[in-house]
């Protein structure tokens, strides 16, 4: 069943969106994370998709965040400061559904093993930024490795899901790298895309690769649909 998953990004205790990354370009759209997560999930989504910006920069996620979204019965995955199995672990226990690492599982895959180890493959997504054919990590500032390597690496250490982002179209709602993502579907790994959805025939089109998921942020925010009309597109 094909999975749309709202994507909550916050910062400063603020639902924010930023455009291809840049903290210099924040747009604040609410200031309860945990009531636009209560929302989306009303409205059909079977989960959200929440991001520390500030432990995805500083590498000390919010803990108190994920505490909150757990003890509201939110089904959600998160990311941002995730960089170990005991991090991971303490993810899950405070109620995350699914862990999201990156950096970690680019460079180093006897970490991303003992991840695996400690919460299982389906607790596990592992995010694949790209750009110019490359797997980045560090904020997208690092050189980054060939996307083919990594796939091939992350298939061999029993990842199960990976979080697929093309870099260049984040955040600008001018449609989704669907090569990019027939490529990452054709490594067998359940793919989520992320990155440049900006309508409803996005999503379709997304779906139509093989992707087990899509992650939409701005489009919902800017009004261009809503979680109910994005949920029935799919369904």
């Amino acid at each position: 069943m094909f999975e749309l998953i709202p994507a909550i990004d916050v910062l400063g205790g603020n639902v924010v969106r930023l455009e291809r990354g840049d903290y210099e370009s924040v747009t604040v759209y609410g200031s309860d994370p945990i009531a636009t997560a209560q929302s989306f999930l009303a409205a059909g989504a079977p989960i959200v998709h929440v991001v520390d910006l500030e432990g995805a920069r500083t590498g000390s996620a919010d803990v108190a965040l994920r505490r909150r979204l757990g003890a509201g019965g939110i089904r959600f995955q998160t990311g941002g400061g995730l960089r170990s199995a005991a991090d991971v672990a303490a993810a899950i226990a405070d109620g995350a559904e699914r862990a999201v690492v990156g950096t970690t599982a680019l460079w180093d895959s006897a970490e991303l093993a003992r991840m695996i180890a400690a919460v299982g493959r389906a607790a596990l997504v592992i995010a694949v930024d790209v750009a110019d054919g490359r797997a980045r990590g560090a904020g997208w500032l690092d050189e980054g490795r060939p996307l083919g390597m990594l796939l091939d690496e992350l298939v061999a250490v029993g990842a199960e899901r990976i979080l697929v982002t093309a870099i260049a179209r984040d955040g600008m709602m001018l449609g989704p790298d669907l090569e990019l993502l027939r490529r990452a579907v054709e490594s067998g790994l359940a793919v989520i895309a992320s990155g440049g959805v900006g309508t409803l025939a996005d999503l379709g089109a997304i779906a139509a690769t093989g992707a087990a998921g899509a992650i939409v942020g701005r489009a919902i925010y800017e009004n261009r649909f809503t979680v109910a009309e994005a949920v029935a597109a799919v369904s």
